[in-house]
């Protein structure tokens, strides 16, 4: 399937996944902790997803709870994985998985899974 991809794709692809799962690990994070917390792993989280949440901000309705607005970033980011760069390279929407980020993850649990089960017989 990788194969299928030119590679700049893939690299844009890679990064908004990376930034979409970063966005909603922030989410995560933010039911527990507060956005000004010492732990590092929410002031990483923080730090790097604050100029995209500034950059959204004029598309961002400002009744939107506070905690919500990372996992409303993430939904457009995934809107333009999904739906836009797939379009804009005329391959249509392709579906669950299609994703090459997701895609190669899934496969690796998958292949890991398999190595554990044989394993086991």
């Amino acid at each position: 399937m990788i194969s299928a991809f030119p590679i700049w794709i893939l690299a844009v692809d890679y990064l908004l996944g990376i930034i979409m799962w970063t966005l909603i690990g922030r989410f995560g994070m933010s039911l527990f902790l507060n956005e000004d917390s010492s732990f590092f792993f929410m002031k990483f989280f923080v730090k790097v997803t604050d100029p995209l949440m500034n950059w959204f901000r004029p598309i961002t309705p400002a009744f939107l709870v506070q905690r919500l607005r990372p996992l409303y970033v993430a939904w457009f980011i995934y809107m333009i994985r999904f739906y836009v760069i797939p379009l804009s390279l005329g391959y249509g929407v392709m579906g669950v998985l299609s994703l090459p980020l997701e895609s190669e993850i899934s496969l690796a649990i998958y292949d890991l899974l398999d190595l554990l089960t044989t394993k086991v017989d």
